[in-house]
């Protein structure tokens, strides 16, 4: 067996590389309560505070088109039924839209909010 190492990863026809300790094209961890902040990320360059419980990712490297994957999470407050939201038209290929809400569509705010994505970059 060989054993491959590197430091950063491109794929063909890609102007951005990737660093190997974070493999997937952008992923944050951030805080969304108060004033939000970015814990840790890659290829993610700032936070938009949009409202309360809608937030926006933008991206320092952009995806060659919106049809990337979106993976998101977060944690919940103690309120029953509360959910996390995709905001589909914010799908863009340099941000995405982040949005909490809870099954009577009121949006709130949330300490842990995680989220990935996974695609070609431009």
């Amino acid at each position: 067996m060989s054993t491959l190492k590197v430091t950063n990863i491109q794929a063909t026809g890609e102007t951005a590389s990737r660093s190997v300790s974070g493999v997937a094209a952008a992923w944050v961890n951030f805080n969304g309560t108060g004033t939000i902040a970015i814990r840790d990320s890659v290829n993610v360059s700032s936070l938009t505070d949009e409202n309360t419980g809608e937030y926006k990712v933008n991206l320092s490297n952009s995806f060659a088109a919106a049809d990337y994957c979106l993976t998101l999470s977060g944690s919940h407050n103690t309120t029953a039924d509360e959910g996390i939201d995709i905001d589909i038209s914010g799908f863009l290929s340099g941000s995405f839209a982040y949005n909490n809400r809870n099954g009577a569509s009121t949006y709130y705010d949330t300490a842990i909010l995680c989220g990935e994505a996974n695609g070609d970059l431009a």
